[in-house]
């Protein structure tokens, strides 16, 4: 199983979004390597991989042949807007199942508003190769959020990994069974 981690935005380069002295793109990339690393400790070949263009991100994942695809981000709002919510492309239903999984992860191992499962248009869940979701994990410029985002950064890293578990897991095991012809 070979799973494509895109941290959102760039350590560097685009920021994202900002608030209380946190970028999106670090905490992004703090929780992908977590995520990565939980993942490879159960057998899973994961690639992380923080860039600007969205073109060369997807071509990336394709060209990698990864089986799954999970984009992590912080959101912002107003200051008020908080939680947590998990975006699938619109048509996948494999894109659904695994967003699901996700989402019932963090809310479980967070304390975060759920903001739900969501159909979306987003370039780097429509155009991979493989069912991919775009997960929103907390609203940077909330103060509440923002103290979850720092307090329970390996608690995000696990609840995605456990959901990408719990989505594998859901699978049905492909096995060829030789024919015997009498």
């Amino acid at each position: 199983m070979k799973i494509f981690i895109n941290p959102g935005h760039c350590v560097g380069s685009d920021s994202g979004a900002c608030g209380y002295g946190l970028t999106e793109a670090q905490i992004a990339l703090n929780i992908s390597n977590r995520v990565s690393h939980y993942l490879a400790a159960v057998g899973y070949t994961t690639k992380v991989f923080q860039y600007d263009g969205l073109e060369e991100i997807v071509d990336v994942s394709n060209y990698w042949d990864a089986d799954l695809f999970v984009s992590i981000h912080c959101n912002a709002a107003n200051g008020y807007a908080q939680g947590t919510e998990t975006f699938y492309y619109l048509d996948s239903v494999e894109g659904y199942r695994l967003a699901d999984c996700i989402q019932n992860q963090l809310l479980a191992k967070v304390p975060v508003v759920d903001r739900g499962v969501k159909a979306a248009n987003f370039f780097v869940i429509k155009y991979t190769n493989c069912p991919a979701v775009l997960v929103e994990t907390a609203f940077i410029d909330n103060p509440n959020d923002a103290d979850l985002l720092v307090e329970r950064e390996d608690d995000f890293a696990r609840a995605i990994a456990c959901g990408i578990t719990d989505y594998v897991a859901l699978q049905p095991d492909i096995v060829d069974f030789p024919v015997d012809k009498e």
